[in-house]
């Protein structure tokens, strides 16, 4: 099997965003959606306006969110688009919460676990999606980067509680009550990225990591603990599986000595079954090769 295509630049720019989105030379055509993390109220760490900016505007993206399934500021549509409004992201493009108003069912086809995934109904609205996710550790999920992006960040709150509790429920009030083995998790993740990548059309989807601020903790806390190993850099495919595998093994293979919290967060929640598992099922490679655009 050929080896997927990783691009990697060093600089976190808008413009070397711009330049990395170029390089694929894969075009997202008709109406852009861009998945990113909003960021949790009193959290910091998620992707700031004026680094994405410049890449939505050139789309002409509609930034896309989906509703927690936690206690806290985006649960309630109207309280999301006020974290939104303070996040600075309705400035720089059109914003659209998935599931504001309505979700909907679509078919995990040869899962590992479930059978659907539960996602807002707006994304039936696009004809293209960027999956710009920030990489940085979870405490769930031990890593979040495309995959996470895909699976969680796209199913609305009866959905994100669905995977989590690999079936059980849909009631976000009794999730943490029902939650599956980690493993069962992770592949319920990787079930619900298949279920987005056959509804969108795998050629309608690129996906951009944004190695940066690599804190221990996921953009959806409000108290994230500081980064303790520095920016790796905006790694880019086509290929989702290959960009997780690749940034998982940045963090592991850098030199930097403040790495240690990160991949014991990691490797403590076997955060690369979720890679794995979409290997199995399909969704991409794990062998890849870096193309340095720098």
């Amino acid at each position: 099997m050929s080896k997927a295509k990783v691009f990697f630049t060093k600089e976190i720019t808008p413009q070397s965003l711009v330049r990395i989105y170029e390089a694929m030379e894969t075009e997202l055509k008709g109406k852009v959606a861009v998945k990113i993390s909003t960021g949790e109220p009193g959290g910091h760490n998620f992707l700031q306006p004026e680094l994405i900016a410049t890449l939505v505007s050139k789309l002409r993206g509609t930034i896309v969110e989906s509703c927690t399934a936690y206690k806290g500021r985006r649960l309630n549509p109207d309280d999301h688009w006020k974290s939104i409004e303070e996040h600075g992201f309705l400035a720089i493009a059109p914003c659209d919460i998935l599931d504001e108003k309505e979700d909907m069912e679509i078919p995990v086809k040869d899962g590992i676990n479930l059978s659907k995934n539960i996602v807002g109904k707006n994304i039936g609205n696009y004809d293209s999606m960027l999956m710009l996710s920030h990489f940085k550790g979870h405490i769930m999920g031990g890593f979040g980067g495309a995959l996470k992006n895909m699976s969680i960040g796209i199913a609305s709150t009866r959905g994100k509680t669905y995977i989590h509790t690999a079936g059980k429920t849909t009631d976000y009030r009794v999730m943490f009550d029902n939650l599956p083995e980690q493993d069962v998790f992770l592949e319920c993740m990787a079930d619900a990225c298949k279920s987005v990548i056959d509804f969108m059309g795998s050629e309608n989807i690129i996906y951009i990591n944004v190695a940066n601020r690599l804190s221990v903790d996921c953009d959806c806390s409000d108290h994230p603990k500081e980064p303790e190993m520095g920016d790796l850099g905006i790694f880019a495919s086509t290929d989702p599986v290959a960009l997780d595998q690749a940034c998982y093994d940045a963090v592991v293979n850098s030199p930097d000595e403040g790495k240690a919290s990160l991949i014991e967060r990691m490797n403590s929640r076997n955060g690369i079954h979720i890679v794995e598992s979409a290997c199995k099922l399909g969704l991409g490679v794990r062998e890849y090769e870096i193309i340095n655009i720098d």
